[in-house]
């Protein structure tokens, strides 16, 4: 098909536009953070001590791969395998983008300076570890480095995050961790 260079011309950035997504800040889409927990490995098993059979701790978190550009981190997990669809654990933001991680038991209160926790599905504003009703679910512990920091929140939960964070992603990990009471 020929089409005139004024057409070409016309259609070519409508069709880069259409190419890029929203929420990312590259065409290409966001650059990938590393993200790994000490204990437990990608796919496998949480240990009880992070959920609610054992001490309910959020356990300890590592990342690396944060651009220049990120003025802050927001942190989400989330089981998608719930019966009444996801069920959000953890609501993060305000991570100051210089920390590398977060201890065990952070999810308590003990966030670094500048960080704040959101409203999670428990109606609680920290940690909520795996509590499967039954089965075996996954948990996806979402990383995201943003260009901003995000201002005017007040006890948001994973959908407010996530509105206030479009535009804003520079990066994002995902690590998933599974969890199955023993009955």
């Amino acid at each position: 098909m020929n089409l005139p260079l004024r057409s070409v011309a016309f259609l070519l950035p409508l069709t880069l536009a259409a190419c890029s997504k929203a929420d990312d800040k590259t065409p290409e889409g966001p650059m990938t953070l590393s993200l790994a927990s000490p204990a437990f490995t990608r796919s496998g098993a949480i240990p009880a001590v992070h959920t609610c059979d054992g001490r309910d701790l959020s356990p300890a978190l590592a990342w690396s791969g944060v651009p220049p550009a990120a003025r802050s981190l927001a942190l989400i997990v989330d089981d998608p395998d719930a019966p009444r669809g996801t069920w959000v654990h953890w609501v993060v933001y305000n991570l100051p983008p210089s920390v590398t991680g977060l201890a065990e038991g952070a999810g308590s209160g003990a966030l670094p300076a500048g960080a704040t926790s959101g409203r999670n599905d428990f109606q609680r504003t920290a940690y909520g570890g795996p509590c499967p009703p039954s089965g075996n679910h996954r948990y996806f512990f979402k990383l995201y480095a943003l260009d901003t920091v995000l201002d005017g929140l007040v006890e948001p939960t994973k959908a407010d995050l996530e509105r206030a964070m479009e535009g804003h992603v520079l990066a994002r990990g995902e690590l998933v961790g599974t969890y199955q009471r023993a009955r």
